[in-house]
């Protein structure tokens, strides 16, 4: 894949309109856009198409979990709009619909296995009687046997997760943050060379770019750090 591929670029912005000046600020500096729940519920699911015809990767991270069904008809819709990548939640019979509804088009399907603003605390909070470690291993084994392209997980769980797939999954980690930049809402985090040293395909950064008083410059910054690697 091309280096400049491997950072993926949160448009976690308000409208459409918004999306649209932070991509052209950004211009060749970024090739990999991700259009989430916050800008996908404002209009950005016509950014998907549009994009696309720009010669950009789009990534649709909407998370789905529902039925069967209803996510394997979900994932055909997102599929016809030229998407790259879409996130499900990381359940078996999620993971199969999705495979479903991806076949015969170029979308990848992308499990999210522990969300990382989450820790053990949180998932004892919410029922699991597994760590993060463990319930990532076991997400992992499952995405396998689902035949998905990837999984999503944090920076943490990287070199294990990598050790036991080898090159069967894409890894793709949010969670990267520059160092010395905010940590936010994420709990479990590296810089964007920690993170491909331990394994990661691709990155995805926000705020350090979307917040920085040149954008531009904060990810050609990333892309040198990425080049180095």
């Amino acid at each position: 894949m091309p280096q400049t591929d491997r950072l993926i670029v949160a448009l976690d912005l308000p409208d459409v309109a918004q999306a649209r000046d932070m991509v052209a600020t950004l211009g060749d500096a970024v090739s990999f856009y991700k259009i989430g729940m916050e800008l996908a519920y404002g209009g950005g699911l016509a950014l998907v198409e549009e994009f696309s015809r720009a010669g950009k990767q789009v990534f649709v991270d909407l998370k789905l979990h529902d039925i069967g069904a209803t996510v394997e008809k979900a994932t055909g819709q997102i599929a016809k709009l030229g998407a790259r990548f879409l996130t499900v939640h990381a359940f078996p019979q999620t993971l199969a619909a999705a495979k479903r509804g991806s076949e015969h088009s170029r979308l990848q399907v992308l499990g999210v296995t522990v969300m990382t603003s989450y820790d053990d605390a949180d998932l004892a909070a919410c029922g699991y009687r597994l760590n993060v470690r463990d319930l990532v291993a076991l997400r992992a084994q499952q995405a396998k046997v689902a035949g998905i392209a990837g999984l999503i997980l944090s920076p943490d769980e990287l070199l294990a997760t990598r050790e036991a797939v080898g090159g069967s999954l894409l890894l793709v980690t949010p969670g990267v943050r520059p160092a010395g930049a905010a940590l936010g809402d994420q709990k479990r985090v590296a810089t964007p060379s920690e993170a491909f040293a331990r394994g990661a395909d691709y990155i995805v950064v926000g705020r350090p770019i979307l917040a920085a008083d040149d954008p531009r410059r904060a990810a050609l910054a990333i892309q040198a750090e990425i080049a180095k690697k």
